[in-house]
């Protein structure tokens, strides 16, 4: 168990659940980014909101604007505007606050087709070239890259490589399995996947979208690699019920983690040598703020990088 206290990285919560929360609209398969389309005033007001509560990284709205997504449920012409949009909101949320300088905006390049399933990930040339626009698309307005909620080895690989040629810092994000937190979605190791993205030249591996539970074993496995680590766990109580092209109406929220039960866990993984921390699915500004007055008050200095 950690003793010294250290400077803990605290990311923002999960944008596309607490959009589904304020919008008036249906749930749509392009979730987050249809009501970027629809009411573009509520994402630069979630991103504030996470500020305010003490994030020090926030994530880009763009988690379903892939091309690939936009073909199936959407309009492919919309990709370079959701992505000026989502930067346009990320920023002005950023300098409404009053710490900007402390924040730091992360582009975001999730699964291309859907989340948790490994087998729809496409071909390796597919997945360079999508994930080479998304981060040209970009690369202009952010501060680092977050290969976020891979489940499959080959797909962290294509995007870490295009998030590299970038030049900015990388970290990349695994969902895990939720009953064996020691291995991704496609049952390979955890362990080996970190090891194969931080020689590419990822600089931080996180945890994410998968139950607190699971993050909890996952930072046992993390840290043994000589990189900094962390997590951000989901609310949901399962996301077997989410399948490609879905809406997220399918999946509960757990009853059981609320703002302070849920600052505990991270707490843990803290005390596991975690030094980046926040929130993915169901957690919202009221749980990032928990999370920050715990650490805070436990004299962890939050930082920004």
């Amino acid at each position: 168990m950690r003793t010294e206290k250290v400077d803990i990285v605290l990311l923002d919560g999960g944008m596309g659940q607490e959009l589904r929360k304020r919008s008036r609209q249906p749930a749509s398969p392009l979730w987050s980014a249809q009501v970027m389309l629809d009411e573009p005033h509520l994402v630069t007001d979630a991103h504030r909101d996470f500020i305010q509560a003490g994030a020090r990284v926030i994530k880009l709205n763009n988690y379903t604007a892939t091309p690939l997504r936009l073909a199936r449920d959407g309009d492919p012409a919309t990709f370079e505007p959701l992505h000026a949009a989502a930067l346009d909101a990320a920023h002005q949320a950023r300098e409404a606050s009053a710490n900007a300088q402390d924040v730091r905006i992360a582009g975001c390049l999730p699964p291309l087709v859907a989340s948790y399933h490994p087998d729809s990930v496409p071909d390796d040339a597919t997945c360079l070239r999508d994930y080479r626009r998304l981060v040209a698309q970009q690369a202009d307005g952010v501060d680092l890259f977050l290969c976020e909620t891979m489940s499959l080895i080959r797909e962290a690989r294509a995007a870490t490589t295009a998030a590299v040629e970038s030049r900015h810092p990388v970290w990349v994000a695994f969902t895990v399995d939720d009953r064996d937190g020691a291995r991704l979605r496609s049952g390979e190791s955890l362990t080996e996947a970190a090891r194969e993205v931080v020689a590419l030249g990822a600089e931080r591996i996180l945890v994410n979208c998968s139950v607190p539970e699971a993050v909890t074993a996952a930072m046992q496995a993390l840290a043994e690699l000589d990189v900094p680590f962390g997590g951000y766990a989901n609310g949901f109580t399962s996301v077997d019920a989410l399948q490609p092209g879905g809406t997220v109406d399918t999946l509960a929220s757990r009853a059981d983690l609320d703002s302070e039960a849920y600052a505990e866990q991270a707490l843990a993984w803290v005390e596991q040598g975690a030094t980046l921390v926040g929130g993915c699915c169901e957690v919202g500004p009221a749980h990032i703020a928990a999370l920050a007055k715990c650490l805070t008050e436990r004299g962890y200095r939050l930082v920004a990088s």
